[in-house]
């Protein structure tokens, strides 16, 4: 008897993780968010106030599958409507908001403080400054400006030419202020705009089968886990090199995806097309050094690490400090032999393709665009190999990671007898908290999708509006006429009891989708009725 009663809780909570479970199901199945967040909205009219769910906005499969494929979708769109576009984009002007314009107020008064601080001689005064602006800096690249109009120049460094990033062997055409591609015109007097989709990759690192290495022990994983996280520099180069070759202000789409050997690659849609002799040149020249500290030498290992104190990490045997992150690249600009850390160039395949606009090979190549973009970088592409030897070795890439530094800020930088940029308490080698280093991503820490500011003349947030104003559209709910400052949104707090439980929660928000959809139903039979009626009278009246 007491076993059983002892056993009925379990039961019970079982039950209950189970219909969770369910609920998330019927909710995937409906396409509703699976971890809403609910926010209270207090309307200022009645005074009422309601609970709201919020979509998360994952963009990872394995977070939200609903949202993932809503934002695939999005995506998809975008990259639609600016690949094959035959006039020059224009985007609309945006007005400063009032907050926007506070910011830069404020920090135009801060800058007038610190000015007449240093020119008073008052060092501590302009040290607390100097930490306000820096904190009302951060605030306004958060409220959407972005550009170095108010960045401090005083302490930028210039770098030696002969360390320039430079493609001197490639072709240069004058630039022409145009995002469009070149015309041509066919034997039946028919205009053509064709563009490329190109995919570039890494070189290789050993001989692989399936996507996993013949021989781990030969395998470079050093090189690898370096070239993953300077990936992102070398498409920039690549993008400016382009630009140089073609003449003209090339736009892009570009998607960054897994190979089955776990090495991001890039696939990106052009607009326009230049001769595959010279995307070939443009794809061999393309090159990024990394003029960083030495990292190859470990100084500090295991319990022997630095320690911090008042001046910044010191060694705890010899009590000297560690060089600065300026000071070590100062050294390295004296040093007339130094080399770079790294040098990261794209692998000898790459493929290009023509498309021509409302083609299937179109169609087919920004599904293949977006393919992945739900899937982590550490997910396994595509059939073959074994999972264990996938799992090992994805296990020694993420060990190759560990300890490379991944930015001048990386804590990694202490290993090698060097302070991080920016150094503070607590920092430790191999703990780095940066994206790179978490194993989902697999050494890259860039941007999944890359889209060039011209691609289509409107942003991610403005094709989402544009797919949410049309579905209330076709409610007959008007977005448009709702008065913005009417509702006060504050997000609950845990336990708040107005929310009620998250399996709850999901069943109302399948409730009213599946409401949605058969308003949005009848509204198309009503429309197909229409449509066939107007048909059937214009045949009468023929």
């Amino acid at each position: 008897m007491t076993a059983e009663v002892e056993r009925g809780p379990r039961v019970l909570r079982d039950a209950r993780l189970l219909a969770r479970e369910v609920a998330e199901q019927v909710a995937i199945d409906n396409g509703v968010c699976i971890r809403p967040v609910p926010y209270k909205r207090l309307d200022s009219l009645t005074g009422l106030t309601e609970v709201v769910n919020v979509a998360c906005g994952a963009t990872l499969e394995s977070k939200c599958p609903p949202c993932a494929k809503r934002n695939r979708q999005v995506r998809r769109a975008q990259c639609r409507e600016g690949w094959h576009l035959e006039a020059e984009p224009v985007a609309a002007a945006v007005e400063a908001s009032e907050d926007q314009r506070w910011l830069i107020e404020f920090r135009a008064n801060l800058q007038g403080q610190r000015d007449e601080a240093e020119h008073a001689g008052a060092d501590a005064a302009v040290a607390d400054l100097d930490a306000a602006i820096d904190a009302v800096d951060a605030e306004i690249n958060a409220a959407g400006m972005s550009g170095n109009v108010l960045g401090r120049t005083a302490g930028q460094r210039s770098r030696s030419t002969r360390r320039r990033q430079d493609a001197p062997d490639l072709p240069r055409r004058v630039m022409r202020d145009t995002t469009l591609g070149r015309t041509f015109t066919g034997s039946d007097g028919k205009t053509y705009r064709p563009s490329m989709f190109v995919t570039l990759t890494l070189p290789s690192y050993g001989r692989v089968r399936g996507g996993v290495p013949v021989d781990p022990s030969t395998y470079d994983y050093r090189r690898a886990a370096r070239d993953a996280l300077h990936f992102s520099k070398l498409v920039d180069r690549f993008v400016q090199n382009l630009r140089r070759v073609a003449g003209y202000d090339v736009q892009y789409f570009a998607s960054v995806e897994p190979q089955k050997r776990l090495a991001p690659h890039l696939h990106m849609a052009i607009r326009g097309t230049l001769p595959r002799a010279e995307m070939r040149q443009i794809v061999a020249a393309t090159y990024h050094q990394v003029w960083w500290p030495a990292a190859d030498e470990v100084v500090f290992d295991g319990e022997h690490r630095p320690v911090w104190s008042a001046g910044g990490y010191v060694d705890p045997v010899s009590g000297e400090v560690l060089p600065t992150w300026d000071e070590a690249l100062d050294r390295l600009d004296a040093d007339e032999d130094a080399e770079p850390l790294h040098v990261v160039r794209f692998g000898a395949q790459f493929d290009v393709q023509g498309v021509l606009a409302g083609s299937k090979d179109a169609d087919q190549c920004i599904r293949y665009l977006s393919k992945y973009l739900t899937k982590s970088l550490g997910d396994p592409i595509g059939d073959g190999g074994d999972g264990a030897a996938r799992r090992a070795h994805a296990a020694r890439l993420v060990e190759a990671l560990r300890f490379e530094p991944c930015s001048p800020g990386c804590a990694n930088w202490l290993r090698y007898g060097v302070q991080p940029k920016n150094a503070r308490a607590g920092l430790m080698p191999g703990r780095c908290r940066s994206k790179a280093h978490k194993p989902e991503h697999l050494g890259y820490a860039g941007r999944r999708v890359l889209v060039s500011r011209k691609w289509s003349g409107r942003t991610m947030g403005e094709h989402k509006r544009d797919r949410r104003s049309w579905v209330l559209a076709a409610l007959g709910l008007d977005e448009a006429s709702a008065d913005p400052h009417r509702y006060v949104w504050q997000r609950a707090a845990t336990g708040d009891p107005d929310v009620g439980s998250a399996a709850l929660r999901l069943l109302r928000e399948v409730a009213a989708r599946q409401r949605w959809r058969a308003e949005l139903e009848r509204l198309r039979a009503r429309a197909d009725a229409a449509d066939m009626a107007g048909l059937s009278g214009s045949a009468v009246a023929g």
